[in-house]
């Protein structure tokens, strides 16, 4: 695991060059719904609940169909590697079939989620507000889905920018058609809740549109024609369910601790958001360096050159971890200023300080746990990590949050504490499995991936 410098050097200029418009893209998404928050909640607290509640049914949604999908740049980083690029339209036919095969259950859901979102106990005023939001919104699934395939087919091919073009041009008109349709300017009706689901579904099919209209300029995605030696369908679901699971559990433990602070109290809860919010920001950078990393070993490996392989995983794992170093002390240090920035309230302040200390603890593992995903999925290594990210999250992080919270009065702190263990848990575990699957690859001979 030691590099010269000169080479190390130019795989991290590589692997950002790659990353940085990822990084760029992901935060204009996280804007988006920064912005929806804001200009909704100026019509109306029932109405910002409805949202926030609408929300958090459709994102578990939207991140495993996420999970799926990214399989598709790591079959095609490696087609890329081989100098198969040509196959590659092929496997976006079968990304894009799989997308829209995946929105029909989504639209479904979100149209009929009333008496979900009742058998959850979500306030009776709220569901009827919520509902018509998720149905203004499912208007945009198809696109939204539509938009993994074609961001995931050229991110397979390395090419990163046309990312950034769409996601920035949606989260302009976003703003623009909040205005209108949120408030009811230019003669139209204002409709609150149910115009900011229909002003992001229009994003979504801009973003998708866009997307795909800036892939026609890459000869790689021009041929739709199936190669009977490239993988398909079957590869691309054996890659990705494994991928999309572990991304809900993680997801889920997240979301399983904001539904257990709600044990705690409103003061808890707000505090929890607080840190959760200032995480999720960090966590764009090595979540950005994990594509890139899936990248730069699909295609060294399609090329059939382990070292270089090495370099790149190694390489971008440090730089996911040297970020994050810096991030846990920006964390750390400025807490009392972050939580300043959100809230007035002495005593959720105060907790959020401590919720983000605890942050700070976890920025580092945090890090390492991405970016050694992002490896794996380099190596077509998915089945392992879904194993070690539910043995992590699931068996240690959250039991052990628990028990210190509810076992022993740590509270709010406790369950976070659970956060430092899983995520240090599947760090080590991710990163070992990296290290082993390097081994095993030295002296076996390049294949590409499982056709069908």
């Amino acid at each position: 695991m030691t590099f010269r410098t000169a080479p190390a050097i130019a795989e991290a200029r590589a692997l950002l060059a790659l990353a940085v418009p990822l990084m760029l893209a992901q935060l204009a998404q996280m804007l988006m719904g920064y912005t929806d928050t804001l200009m909704v909640a100026r019509v109306g607290a029932l109405e910002l609940a409805a949202v926030g509640t609408g929300l958090a049914l459709w994102h578990p949604l939207y991140l495993a169909v996420t999970g799926l999908l990214m399989a598709e740049s790591a079959l095609i980083a490696r087609l890329a590697g081989a100098g198969r690029a040509d196959a590659a339209g092929g496997l976006r036919r079968h990304a894009r079939a799989l997308a829209l095969a995946c929105a029909l259950p989504a639209v479904v859901l979100m149209n009929h989620a009333g008496p979900l979102l009742g058998a959850l106990g979500v306030d009776a005023a709220i569901v009827p507000v919520a509902q018509d939001y998720l149905g203004a919104l499912s208007f945009g699934v198809p696109g939204a889905f539509w938009y993994l395939a074609e961001r995931y087919a050229t991110e397979g091919l390395g090419r990163t920018r046309p990312v950034l073009v769409a996601g920035l041009a949606a989260f302009v008109l976003n703003i623009g058609l909040n205005w209108l349709l949120i408030y009811g300017h230019l003669g139209l009706p204002a409709l609150g809740a149910r115009g900011c689901g229909y002003a992001t579904a229009a994003c979504f099919w801009l973003e998708a549109c866009g997307l795909a209209w800036l892939n026609r300029r890459l000869p790689a995605l021009r041929s739709h024609s199936p190669s009977p030696d490239a993988p398909g369908l079957r590869a691309l679901l054996g890659l990705g369910l494994p991928i999309a699971a572990a991304v809900l559990f993680e997801v889920g433990i997240f979301c399983a601790v904001a539904l257990a602070l709600g044990r705690l109290g409103a003061d808890a809860v707000a505090a929890h958001q607080i840190a959760l919010t200032t995480a999720s920001l960090t966590f764009m950078i090595p979540l950005a360096l994990a594509a890139a990393i899936t990248i730069r070993i699909g295609g060294a490996l399609g090329a059939g050159d382990v070292p270089a392989a090495r370099r790149a995983g190694w390489t971008g794992i440090a730089l996911a971890a040297a970020f994050m170093a810096l991030s846990a002390t920006g964390i750390g240090f400025g807490a009392p200023w972050i939580a300043a920035l959100y809230t007035g309230d002495a005593a959720v302040a105060a907790l959020a300080v401590q919720l983000l200390h605890v942050a700070a603890a976890f920025q580092i593992s945090d890090g390492l746990q991405v970016s050694a995903g992002g490896a794996l999925r380099g190596l077509h290594d998915t089945r392992g990590p879904m194993l070690i990210t539910l043995f992590a999250y699931w068996l240690i992080g959250f039991p052990f949050g628990w028990w210190l919270a509810f076992g022993h009065g740590q509270g709010a702190p406790g369950l976070w504490f659970g956060l430092v263990a899983g995520l240090s848990c599947a760090a080590l575990l991710l990163n070992l499995r990296f290290r082993r699957g390097l081994a095993r690859l030295q002296t076996a001979a390049p294949v590409l991936p499982e056709s069908a």
